[in-house]
């Protein structure tokens, strides 16, 4: 003997299916929806750690040119007159200190110290200007 329930379901089975069935493809196509959402930010995340990797290279050989030139400047700080086309500035900050500035991004200055009988230069610091 049938309960008269299931006899009632029985004859709204296709009904049912066809519900269930729908509410199956909209969760599937929820699903793939916030898939693609996730694959769309994890591109951008990727095309900005590369922005971020190349501007940390370039950053850092600018740095390093930077360096290079006041290097150069503290080399020649016995004899000032011998660079051809100095890319920093030179200050006297007292006696035996001088300050070296670099004119070129990003902005360096270093203090040195200029033994008079050795002509042996000493960094003593250095600092990155902000402005």
């Amino acid at each position: 003997m049938a309960y008269p329930f299931t006899r009632s379901l029985s004859k709204y089975s296709p009904l049912v299916i066809c519900y269930e069935s729908s509410m199956i493809i909209a969760w599937v196509l929820s699903l793939l929806t916030l898939l693609s959402m996730l694959v769309m930010q994890l591109e951008r995340l990727a095309a900005l750690e590369v922005m971020s990797v190349i501007t940390y290279v370039e950053t850092q050989k600018a740095f390093i040119v930077v360096e290079q030139s006041i290097l150069e400047c503290e080399k020649y700080l016995s004899n000032i007159t011998a660079l051809d086309s100095p890319a920093c500035s030179i200050r006297s900050s007292g006696k035996n200190l001088w300050l070296i500035s670099s004119k070129s991004k990003p902005s360096l200055e270093t203090l040195i110290f200029l033994d008079d009988k050795t002509n042996i230069a000493r960094r003593l610091n250095w600092r990155q200007k902000f402005e």
